[in-house]
């Protein structure tokens, strides 16, 4: 029981800087420079279009490279679990995470969740060992966005695009363009976008380096 105890053991870090923070734990002992391949396999939470959760899993991916890991590319992932069937929008929890990273034949998984984005931003990921579904770090960032979402930004330039399409069905054209800008708006804005990183940032400086 004490050797379980130890190696469940976690090293706690936390990062703070500015208007963003990240804190994280990780197990204690373990050899994350061993970690030869890790998945991205999938990014839950607030954000339902998988544009804007394909942005932030690339985001991920590109911290997870300067950290000397070495991520899946999102593409291949999803190929991969379409020819098992398995979608990746069912991966909602950490067993299903763990089933993914065996089909995927990777020693690491990484899954991300967005509880909270408006002002405030709040993102949490777990890094899970597929062999036995333990935990090896668990992050999280925040920060605050200013309200820089641009879906109801987008959605008013397409009304008033689509109202500039047909003088003669003006209204008809508002709402087809706002509909249209609406769906267009479905990602981050630059500034969203680099408030994002920056929070995925703080948050992945608490992972221990993967060289």
């Amino acid at each position: 029981m004490k050797i379980m105890i130890n190696l469940l053991l976690l090293s706690v870090i936390a990062v703070i800087s500015g208007c963003s923070s990240g804190e994280g734990s990780f197990r204690a002992g373990y050899d994350f420079g061993s970690i030869d391949k890790i998945a991205v396999v999938e990014v839950t939470g607030y954000f339902k279009q998988e544009g804007v959760r394909n942005q932030i899993a690339n985001f991920v991916e590109m911290e997870l490279l300067e950290r000397g890991y070495a991520p899946v590319e999102r593409s291949r992932i999803q190929s991969i679990l379409d020819e098992q069937d398995f979608q990746a929008s069912e991966i909602t929890t950490a067993d299903d995470a763990v089933k993914a990273g065996k089909i995927l034949n990777v020693p690491v998984v990484l899954l991300v969740d967005i509880p909270e984005f408006g002002e405030d931003i709040n993102i949490t990921a777990k890094m899970l060992d597929v062999s036995d579904g333990s935990i090896l770090w668990v992050g999280s960032g925040t920060g605050r966005t200013g309200k820089l979402l641009t879906t109801a930004i987008a959605a008013t330039a397409g009304a008033i695009a689509g109202s500039a399409v047909d003088s003669d069905h003006k209204t008809t054209g508002a709402v087809i363009g706002g509909v249209l800008g609406g769906a267009a708006g479905y990602s981050l804005s630059p500034q969203a976008a680099e408030r994002v990183r920056e929070v995925i940032g703080k948050m992945c400086d608490t992972l221990p380096s993967g060289l």
